[in-house]
């Protein structure tokens, strides 16, 4: 494999940070920009070169020109629901500008590929034939969703403008080591925080509602194969197995040994009731499925938010 100089947005942030380890881990030059608004400086890797920036800087600018990028790996992005129905506008400001931002300077210093963090879970809606595939119509039901499929259309479109190379991921509900307990997004780390600390979940959807989830370093293994396939491809990364929010609880009570019983409400503003991928295309494309089966996930998952837990409640003393 050609050793290549990567800009990886968001490297320091829960998938971020795990695929810039993967990348180095295979000899790769990498940049990380990340402006930790919602990433963590613990999670740098020592080995890359950290600028603290915002993706819409046009400070990016100074950083295309210092490096010789030939790839840009874009995870940085507003990834709330939520938050992004509550303001819809700074998820866009956020995601597209942000994207927009990058690919312009991408094309300015000949970058040869440009890889996207997208999402499968809010790109697709409620489609009525599970699991979704790529050829299903979009039918974001959430402005994250749209802000994002509006980024995969600007990909697209800068390729056939300007012949850069692509290949755009749409995620699952990603779950592992470094995902933030009381973070934006992430309802296994979510789960598990609070039953560590012996506090009652809440179940939106009254329990029924349904995902894939697929572990983190499988995410980053993909986006290693992508630095030399899948060109010009938009890929699901998912298990094709759905899951619900009520299985997820019960194996995570079991790992954690929580014995409480979960408060059910209503999906809340934004949110889907089910939805899970298939990853056929990405077998086939990249020779990529996923390998780390749930309860061992869920199981490395509670393990790291412990062992978190230890140490702020340790620090937390000594002060």
């Amino acid at each position: 494999m050609a050793k290549h100089t990567i800009l990886v947005t968001g490297g320091a942030g829960f998938i971020g940070s795990h695929v810039v380890d993967a990348y180095i881990a295979k000899g790769h030059s990498v940049i990380v920009v990340d402006d930790l608004s919602s990433g963590n400086p613990d999670f740098l890797n020592p080995a890359a070169v950290f600028y603290n920036l915002d993706v819409r800087s046009r400070q990016l600018d100074e950083i295309f020109d210092a490096h010789a990028i030939d790839v840009v790996n874009h995870h940085a992005a507003q990834i709330d629901v939520r938050k992004s129905v509550e303001d819809p506008m700074y998820d866009a400001e956020i995601n597209i500008r942000g994207g927009i931002n990058l690919l312009e300077l991408s094309v300015k210093y000949k970058v040869k590929k440009f890889i996207l963090s997208s999402t499968g879970g809010a790109i697709y809606g409620s489609p009525e034939h599970l699991p979704a595939e790529e050829g299903c119509l979009p039918k974001p039901e959430c402005p994250y969703g749209a802000s994002k499929f509006c980024v995969e259309q600007y990909v697209m479109l800068f390729s056939r403008m300007y012949k850069l190379g692509y290949t755009i991921f749409r995620y699952p509900n990603v779950y592992g080591p470094r995902q933030n307990p009381d973070g934006e997004a992430g309802v296994c780390s979510i789960l598990a925080g609070k039953m560590l600390a012996g506090e009652t979940p809440t179940l939106y959807g009254h329990g029924k509602a349904f995902r894939d989830y697929v572990y983190v370093s499988d995410i980053a293994a993909a986006n290693l194969l992508a630095l030399e396939r899948g060109n010009h491809q938009t890929m699901n990364l998912g298990s094709g197995k759905p899951v619900s929010v009520k299985e997820l609880y019960d194996i995570i009570a079991e790992l954690t040994g929580f014995s409480g019983k979960p408060v059910l409400k209503p999906l809340r503003p934004g949110e889907i009731q089910g939805i899970y991928i298939s990853g056929s295309l990405a077998a086939t494309e990249l020779g990529w499925k996923p390998k780390v089966e749930l309860k061992e996930g869920l199981m490395w998952t509670v393990s790291f938010i412990s062992e978190m837990a230890a140490l702020a409640s340790g620090k937390d003393a000594v002060q």
